[in-house]
C-alpha cells in the first residue's frame, strides 16, 4: 500500500485512479481479513461511489485536499451517522448511529474515503483485542499473536495494507501500544487537540482520538485534518478558524531529548531496551543531545490509571441498561431483572470487572482512600513531566515492555494484561502528546516481531515529537518493512 503523498502524486500524474486505489484496499481485505479480522463492517458501496466522485474531480483538473481520495478505516467506537457502531460489544450489536462524530465530519470535509469500521476490545477496554465480543483481530506479523489493543483492528488494517490510515482512541495507550506491536505509527495528540464528540466514552478525562499510518508524515496529515476546537466538546482547546499544517523538520540538531530512567525497569525485554538505546544513538548521531531525566512518580501511573479509569467507566457505562437502546433481554419478567439480565448478557467480563472496580473506588468510605488519592498523584505525575520538560524538548521510551504476546497468554491474569500498558498510561494521565513508531524487530519462534518507540512531548507541542519521529524515519528503514502475509 502506498503512502498518502504517493497516492496524491499518483492522482496528479494520472498513474492510477481513486477507484483503483479503493478497489485495491477491498481486494486486500478480501484476501486477508478472514484471517486477520481487522474489520467489523465494510462500507464498500459508499466508498466506491465516493471514489468515482474524486475521479471526476481529478478529470476536471480540480485540486485535491491532502486527504482527498485516501482510503481509511475507523475504530468502531467512533460514530458515523446511519451506520452500525458496536464498540466491540454485544449490547450495541444493532445500534445505528444517529449522528456523526466531529472527526468524521472533518474527514468528510477533507474528502477522505471510509472503507469500514475496525475491531476493538469491548468499549475500548483491553490491551489485546481479545475482549471484542466479535472475536479477536490477529497480528499480521504472526497470527498466533495479539495485535495489541484496544485499537487492534485499526493497527492491523494499516499494517496489513488494507487501509492507508486509520483512526483509533487512546485512553491508556490504545493507539500507541497496538501501533508498537504491529510496526506502524500511532499518534495520541494532546488532550483537547482533537474533539471527542461522537466517540463512545470510556474514561472521559483520559480518552483521545488519534491516527494510525505507516509513516510519521502520513499520521501528521491525518492529525492536521481532524484536530481543532469544537463547540460540541468543551474540553477541546480554543483555536482560530484556520489551522496551519504541521511543519515537519528532519533536523534534530540542538534538540535535547530525554530518556526517563523510570521506564527502564525489571521486566523490560532486553531486546526492547537495546532497540530504544540504539534509536537514541541514531538521534544523537544526527545532532541531538541525549539526557537522562527522572519522572519520580511514573511508577505509580499504572495504579493511578486503574483507579481513575474504572471510576469514569462505571459512570459512562451506566447508560447501557437495556431500556433506552442496545441489547435488551426480552425474557426478563420485570424492570429490575431486565437491567440485570441485559447487562449480564450484553457486557463482557472485562467491562463488568471495570464497572465493579469503579463502583468500589467511588463508594462511601473508599473514595478518599482510593479515588481522591489517585487524583492527587495524578497531579504529581503532571508536575513531573512539566519539570522534566524544562530541561528537554521531548522524551523517548519503549512503547511496550515486550513484543507482541501470544493469544491466551495473559487472559487468565488481568493484572499481567494491565502491565502491558505500563509505559503508555502516564501520557494520558498527564494529557501530553505521544507518538509510537517502529524502531526495530525481535526474532521469536521464527518470526520478526516489531518493537515500538514512544516520543513524548510538551502540551500542544505535537510538532516537535512528530518532527523527531520524521527525522528518525529519514535515518532508518524500520517503517518500510511490512509483514509477509
Amino acid at each position: 500500500m502506498k503512502t498518502i503523498s504517493e497516492i496524491q502524486q499518483g492522482y496528479k500524474d494520472k498513474e492510477f485512479s481513486c477507484t483503483e486505489i479503493v478497489e485495491e484496499s477491498f481486494a486486500t481485505i478480501d484476501v486477508h481479513d478472514d484471517t486477520l479480522h481487522a474489520f467489523l463492517s465494510l462500507h464498500q458501496d459508499t466508498a466506491l461511489e465516493h471514489a468515482k466522485n474524486v475521479d471526476e474531480k481529478i478529470s476536471k483538473g480540480h485540486p485535491l485536499h491532502p486527504m482527498e481520495g485516501i482510503p481509511g478505516a475507523i475504530k468502531d467506537n467512533i460514530l458515523i451517522q446511519g451506520t452500525i457502531t458496536t464498540a466491540g460489544s454485544k449490547i450495541l450489536e444493532n445500534y445505528k448511529a444517529s449522528y456523526s462524530a466531529t472527526v468524521m465530519k472533518k474527514l468528510a470535509e477533507h474528502g477522505a474515503i471510509i472503507i469500514g469500521k475496525t475491531n476493538l476490545d469491548e468499549f475500548a477496554m483491553g490491551s489485546s483485542t481479545e475482549n471484542s465480543a466479535y472475536g479477536p483481530s490477529k497480528n499480521p506479523w504472526d497470527t498466533a499473536r495479539v495485535p495489541g489493543g484496544s485499537s487492534g483492528g485499526s493497527a492491523v488494517a494499516v499494517a496489513s495494507g488494507e487501509a492507508v490510515f486509520a483512526l483509533g482512541t487512546d485512553t491508556g495507550g490504545s493507539i500507541r501500544q497496538p501501533a508498537g506491536l504491529c510496526g506502524v505509527v500511532g499518534l495520541k495528540p494532546t488532550y483537547g487537540q482533537v474533539s471527542r464528540y461522537g466517540a463512545i466514552a470510556m474514561a472521559s478525562s483520559l480518552d483521545q482520538i488519534g491516527s494510525f499510518a505507516r509513516t510519521v508524515q502520513d499520521a501528521t496529515i491525518v492529525y492536521d485534518a481532524i484536530r481543532g476546537s469544537d463547540t460540541y466538546d468543551s474540553t477541546t482547546a480554543h483555536a482560530g478558524p484556520v489551522i496551519e499544517p504541521t511543519k515537519l523538520s528532519h533536523d534534530v540538531k540542538g534538540l535535547r531529548i530525554g530518556i526517563p530512567k523510570e521506564f527502564f525497569i525489571d521486566g523490560l525485554d532486553p531486546r526492547v531496551e537495546k532497540a530504544i538505546r540504539e534509536a537514541s544513538q541514531t538521534l544523537k548521531s544526527a545532532g541531538a543531545t541525549i539526557v537522562e531525566v527522572s519522572l519520580p512518580h511514573a511508577p505509580y501511573a499504572l495504579a493511578v490509571y486503574y483507579i481513575i479509569m474504572p471510576a469514569e467507566v462505571c459512570a459512562n457505562i451506566s447508560r447501557y441498561d437495556g431500556i433506552r437502546y442496545g441489547y435488551r433481554d426480552t425474557s426478563a419478567k420485570d424492570l429490575w431483572n431486565t437491567y440485570l439480565s441485559s447487562r449480564e448478557t450484553g457486557l463482557g467480563a472485562e467491562v463488568r470487572r471495570r464497572i465493579m472496580l469503579g463502583t468500589y473506588v467511588l463508594s462511601s468510605g473508599y473514595a478518599d482512600q482510593y479515588y481522591n488519592q489517585a487524583q492527587l498523584v495524578r497531579s504529581m505525575i503532571r508536575k513531573d513531566y512539566s519539570q522534566a520538560f524544562q530541561d528537554v524538548d521531548c522524551m523517548i521510551a519503549p512503547t511496550s515492555p515486550t513484543p507482541a504476546f501470544k493469544f491466551g497468554e495473559k487472559t487468565d491474569d488481568p493484572l499481567s494484561m494491565y502491565l502491558a500498558d505500563i509505559f503508555t498510561v502516564s501520557a494520558n494521565i498527564a494529557g501530553i502528546p505521544a507518538v509510537s513508531l517502529p524502531c526495530g524487530f525481535a526474532q521469536e519462534d521464527g518470526q520478526q516481531l516489531p518493537i515500538g518507540m514512544q516520543i513524548f512531548g510538551k502540551h500542544f507541542d505535537e510538532q516537535t515529537i512528530l518532527s523527531v519521529g520524521y527525522a528518525y524515519q529519514t535515518l532508518t528503514d524500520w517503517h518500510t518493512r511490512h509483514p509477509d502475509i
